[in-house]
């Protein structure tokens, strides 16, 4: 769900950033995906410092600095502005660049000096309409960091929010704002309309019926209520299509749908604005001016909006006028009945249709729509008489027109069932006590209805719009995302030894963590779940049908994993994990072990251009890694690895017990990969639950001192899945160009997608000329998202070589 920061403050006013917001949000109510600024016009605008200033030789007015913009060359820069100085930072553009009123900026000469971009002024960043020179910065950040950074919020903001299945009622901009509402508690209001402008739509008389109402020459009528069981109407005559007003169509953009016209923004800004689809059909063009809906009859078509002609399935209903289908029901308009910019008269449907019902019906016809969407996970049946109003009061506002008639067809949905509510309960499961005010204020800001019904029992009704609260659970967790997630006390219960930071168990686990992390092998922590069928354990209901039993072992699954990375083209693996495994029990139950496992293939290191090829993992690797594993698993112990006569190369032994093995792993490789070595270590058999009273342990560490600033910021990124890329770049370089400013540039140019970059290889002889050498280059580009095609890094190697040559000099060795 794309939400517009401006526009959610027009439903609940505050004074929040955008990004403050969006923690919020991410905290108590949904996750945040991003946050991103829609002023992208100025994304590729860094900050700039002057490092030196001169008058120009020919002219008075013009300055020539030499700007760091942090790609390490000094930039000569010709600027017009008469405050600029040494010493101070500017927002800069540099050459290649396009501004914000779609100037391209260009290396040029100005007065016979070369000028390599501009320094800009808040007038041409479109920060204001002042023009007092260029814009001075007052920020510790480094040149080259993008202005965005630096000039904190500016103009709108986009929050991309993970909307689960449950929550529907967040899938506009009405729903986000009453959680913001009830968290910040500021009041709500009606957005962008006045209670003015709703109130005189809600003059208008109502034509109601069970099954069918006429108002203003107009009919609907519903003959498949278990598909449809209400239909709202609203007739507005001598309305102007044409375009939508400026704030309309930036309510819209900003969210990124497309404007069409006044009547059809309208409807979208019902959709997006207040969670409701709302659809717009021309009158005239309705036969009879009627709205029906019933079943489909045999062989009726309809050419939707799209312009795509398409069966609708039989069985279903469809919304007819008086002679044929002129819409899918909850999903896309007919193109026979939209509004264009000729219709005067329109008729606004409003309409609450089954979940089930538009599910089949997108199935059926493969069509799926922002509408669609919301019927098929639930919309506020109650609330579609309020969205009618302010639809139709909007499109008076922006195209014009008078609303003459209202019709309601069907029934209203049932009340909301009451839930009970312990306040005991609530403590209980919180381990805090919590005062029964405190509850009812949380659940009346999120819109229940609380009363009280003796000592300890809350009568809570929820909202029409909030389908998930059925239980005392469900209402009892509003409670404790509202307070935060971090108000619930940290004290410890000693149920499982990751719980408690002293438990024997759980130290040696970090310590083998820390062990294997040092050698630099990665953790992975999949299921444990196998297909092998000699497994102690069958699970009654498997994630997967092909993987239906519990583990016997850690390299089993690691072996797996192994063969993943193989299957594209990753043959150097160091993986681990910590993990549990399922033996053979004393009765049905089964075992239940705690292991580390860890598997090495390939090579040790990376290649160098010194070595034609470096060693690979061998046996005596994974009996080295063991002895290190165990000794830091049962520090103490006489660690010793005995030679097997089974399937494993070593037995380790802790004094006198067997702990685990160092075997040869076998997995499905290709020709090229080499072989699989593993080790297997016992850590200890899981207790019962009833480890410990709560409260025997230590308790809770203490959090963390705050990171200092000097400290570096670690950021970090998924393991990648997809395929590397990579190429060779042969230079021939004059003596006078070092490697690392060849580096430099390689780096600057190559972007984000860069993985790496290194020399492989170095060639001085005969056949170069005297003072230059030739250094290859190794670079590796990987894309998170999808596989870079080969005419990509054709396009990337070309633009190095081209600020290679530029900047220094250097070639490509033929």
């Amino acid at each position: 769900m794309i939400v517009s920061h401006d526009w959610l403050r027009s439903f609940a006013p505050h004074d929040k950033r955008a990004h403050d917001i969006g923690e919020l949000l991410n905290d108590h109510t949904v996750t945040l995906d991003g946050l991103e600024s829609l002023r992208k016009d100025i994304a590729a605008i860094v900050v700039g410092l002057v490092v030196e200033q001169a008058r120009h030789p020919d002219s008075d007015h013009l300055s020539i600095t030499k700007v760091d913009d942090g790609s390490g060359v000094l930039l000569d820069v010709v600027c017009g502005a008469p405050n600029v100085t040494a010493g101070v930072k500017y927002p800069f553009a540099r050459a290649g660049t396009t501004m914000p009123d779609g100037l391209l900026i260009a290396k040029r000469k100005i007065r016979g000096q070369t000028s390599n971009g501009m320094l800009c002024s808040a007038r041409e960043l479109k920060l204001s309409t002042e023009h007092d020179g260029i814009l001075a910065l007052t920020t510790d950040a480094a040149p080259g960091t993008p202005i965005l950074q630096v000039l904190g919020e500016i103009g709108d903001s986009q929050l991309n929010l993970d909307v689960l299945p449950n929550r529907p009622d967040l899938l506009s901009h009405r729903g986000i704002a009453r959680e913001v509402s009830a968290l910040l508690g500021v009041p709500l209001t009606l957005g962008d309309l006045s209670t003015e402008e709703r109130d005189v739509v809600g003059r208008v008389p109502v034509a109601q019926d069970a099954t069918s109402a006429t108002a203003d020459g107009v009919t609907i009528a519903i003959e498949d209520l278990a598909s449809c069981p209400r239909y709202l109407g609203v007739v507005i005559r001598g309305v102007t299509v044409g375009a939508s007003p400026d704030w309309l169509r930036a309510r819209l953009e900003a969210v990124g749908s497309r404007s069409i016209n006044n009547v059809v923004d309208a409807t979208n800004y019902a959709l997006l604005g207040l969670g409701q689809p709302v659809h717009a059909f021309d009158l005239s063009r309705l036969h009879g001016h009627t709205i029906v809906v019933r079943p489909v009859r045999d062989g009726e078509r309809l050419v939707t909006l799209d312009g795509v002609d398409r069966k609708i399935p039989a069985g279903t209903a469809a919304i007819c006028d008086g002679a044929q289908p002129v819409a899918l029901a909850g999903i896309m308009g007919g193109r026979d009945s939209e509004v264009t910019d000729s219709t005067t008269d329109i008729l606004l449907e409003v309409a609450n249709f089954d979940a089930r019902f538009v599910r089949r019906v997108r199935r059926a016809v493969g069509l799926s729509t922002d509408a669609s969407y919301r019927y098929e996970r639930g919309i506020d049946d109650a609330s579609s008489p309020e969205v009618a109003l302010q639809c139709a009061a909007l499109i008076t506002r922006v195209a014009g027109g008078t609303v003459t008639a209202r019709l309601d067809v069907g029934s209203a949905p049932p009340s909301r069932a009451a839930v009970t509510l312990r306040p005991s309960r609530v403590t209980k499961l919180l381990g805090d006590p919590v005062e029964s005010s405190e509850i009812v204020l949380i659940l009346t800001a999120l819109g229940c209805t609380v009363t009280t019904s003796g000592d300890d029992t809350l009568v809570v009704t929820p909202p029409t719009w909030r389908n998930d609260l059925l239980k005392e659970v469900d209402l009892i967790d509003e409670v404790v995302r509202v307070r935060g997630f971090d108000a619930v006390s940290d004290e410890l219960r000693a149920f499982r030894p990751g719980t408690v930071p002293d438990h024997p168990l759980h130290l040696a686990e970090l310590r083998v963590r820390a062990c294997l992390v040092g050698r630099g092998l990665y953790e992975t922590r999949p299921m444990p779940f196998t297909k092998d069928a000699t497994s102690a354990a069958r699970v009654q209901n498997p994630l997967a049908d092909d993987e239906p039993y519990l583990r016997a072992s850690i390299l089993d699954t690691l072996a797996r994993r192994v063969e993943y990375n193989l299957n594209r083209m990753e043959g150097d693996v160091r993986l681990f994990e910590v993990g549990h495994v399922f033996l053979p029990g004393p009765d049905r139950l089964p075992r239940e072990e705690v292991r580390v496992g860890a598997v090495l293939l390939g090579k040790r290191r990376p290649v160098h251009f010194t070595e034609q090829e470096p060693p690979s993992f061998d046996a005596w690797d994974a009996k080295a890694l063991a002895s290190d594993l165990a000794a830091a698993a049962f520090p103490g112990r006489a660690i010793s690895l005995i030679p097997s006569d089974t399937d494993a190369l070593w037995l380790v032994h802790a004094d006198a017990l067997v702990i685990g093995s160092v075997r040869r792993v076998i997995v499905d490789k290709p020709v090229w990969a080499a072989d699989t070595y593993g080790v297997e270590l016992t850590l200890g058999v899981m207790p019962s639950a009833d480890v410990a009273p709560a409260g025997q342990h230590a308790p809770a560490p203490a959090p963390a001192a705050s990171r200092s600033p000097s400290e570096p910021h670690v950021v970090y990124r998924t393991i990648p899945t997809l395929p590397a890329a990579s190429f060779d770049l042969a230079l021939v370089l004059p003596d006078s160009v070092s490697a690392a400013d060849v580096e430099m540039i390689l780096r600057r140019e190559s972007g984000e997608l860069l993985e790496f970059v290194h020399v492989f290889d170095e060639y001085r002889g005969d056949r170069l000329p005297a003072g230059k050498r030739s250094v290859g280059w190794r670079l590796q580009f990987r894309h998170p998202e999808r596989t870079l095609r080969d005419k990509e890094l054709d396009g990337r190697r070309s633009k190095l070589v081209s600020a290679l040559q530029r900047e220094l000099g250097v070639s490509v060795r033929g």
